[in-house]
């Protein structure tokens, strides 16, 4: 019998979201969990998706979510929204303020949303690439707790502190870039140390500062950023713009997010602007360029993104059957508490 299950991404989508009411969420935050995290997914990018589902799942029963957090949204200045999470999830806040957010860009060119006080970000790029989507360029930064050193360090000082864009162009998908000041992503030197394989080269250092290839004694160190001082300078901007304006934790302060009763308290910042109020034919020329850019051999990314999205949508998933089982089951103590054992699916 083969250990992999064909799921539709409707029957995922079930899946995920009695997953997540069964440990405590509310409806309204497990729709926005679920539909982040099968985006991930389905896009290929499965580190943070339903892999990093466990985790959120696990925060949810440890006390590091709320998943009754209702978002406490405000506007400081007519092009600011300001959301404090409340120790709940990043996508709920941003779907709450979403329409708030694409009416003032429209409005006055530009508008800037701040999150903290939440759990992880999941897939960065999934904010700005509904942004494009809906027509607005868009640019997010994201911290969390420290799991990254900089050259020459050797305790971690920053989260992977990824930086995000998405432009919507004429005629096709969205331009999506998506990456990281690390060299990996944790994620990957953890599932490394789970299956016993080695990092590659300039990924990691151990807990004494010492590069590393072993995954488990890179566990006790640190994540390395890519390209030396650039990256690292590249990390020190996304945390002064995530944590600093965003008035979240520093990644020195925040709690981790595999253990404990603390939420990390991350900090999300996403700004988008109306490319269309400075040059009407934005969406057009963008995508004359990128045509013009791929004939040149560039990789336009976004495209696999869309292309992964559409194929899924049409012939579904394919999930381990180990995963489909721990989340068909993902009773805790803190599902009990918050529904009682007689609303729980089993």
């Amino acid at each position: 019998m083969s250990d992999d299950l064909l799921l539709s991404l409707a029957d995922i989508e079930a899946l995920v979201q009695d997953a997540c009411t069964a440990c405590g969420m509310t409806d309204a935050a497990a729709a926005s969990l679920t539909a982040a995290t099968i985006s991930a997914e389905a896009s290929g990018n499965r580190a943070v998706g339903l892999s990093h589902l466990l985790d959120y799942l696990k925060g949810l029963e440890d006390g590091r979510i709320d998943g009754q957090a209702a978002p406490r949204i405000s506007s400081p200045a007519p092009a600011l929204v300001k959301i404090d999470a409340r120790r709940g999830i990043a996508q709920y806040g941003f779907d709450l303020a979403f329409d708030d957010l694409t009416t003032r860009a429209r409005t006055f060119g530009i508008a800037l949303l701040s999150q903290h006080n939440s759990y992880t970000t999941g897939e960065l790029g999934y904010y700005p690439w509904r942004l494009a989507k809906a027509g607005l360029a868009a640019i997010a930064v994201t911290n969390g707790p420290a799991l990254m050193t900089v050259p020459g360090g050797r305790r971690p000082v920053y989260c992977t502190n990824p930086l995000a864009f998405a432009a919507p162009r004429a005629n096709g998908p969205p331009l999506l870039i998506d990456q990281s000041s690390s060299s990996t992503a944790f994620v990957n030197i953890r599932a490394a140390a789970a299956a016993g394989t080695s990092l590659a080269e300039g990924w990691a250092v151990d807990g004494q500062g010492q590069p590393t290839t072993d995954a488990s004694e890179a566990l006790k160190g640190a994540l390395l950023t890519f390209g030396g001082s650039r990256g690292a300078n590249l990390a020190l901007m996304v945390e002064v713009m995530a944590a600093g304006l965003g008035a979240a934790n520093w990644s020195m302060d925040a709690p981790g997010f595999e253990a404990g009763a603390d939420s990390p308290g991350s900090g999300l910042v996403v700004i988008a602007i109306s490319p269309a109020l400075l040059d009407p034919a934005f969406e057009t020329r963008l995508d004359e360029q990128l045509r013009r850019l791929s004939g040149e051999g560039v990789h336009i990314p976004g495209r696999d993104k869309a292309a992964r999205l559409d194929e899924a949508q049409k012939a579904g998933l394919r999930l381990s059957r180990k995963l489909v089982e721990t989340l068909r089951s993902p009773v805790t103590d803190a599902a009990f508490a918050a529904k009682g054992p007689a609303d729980i699916k089993l």
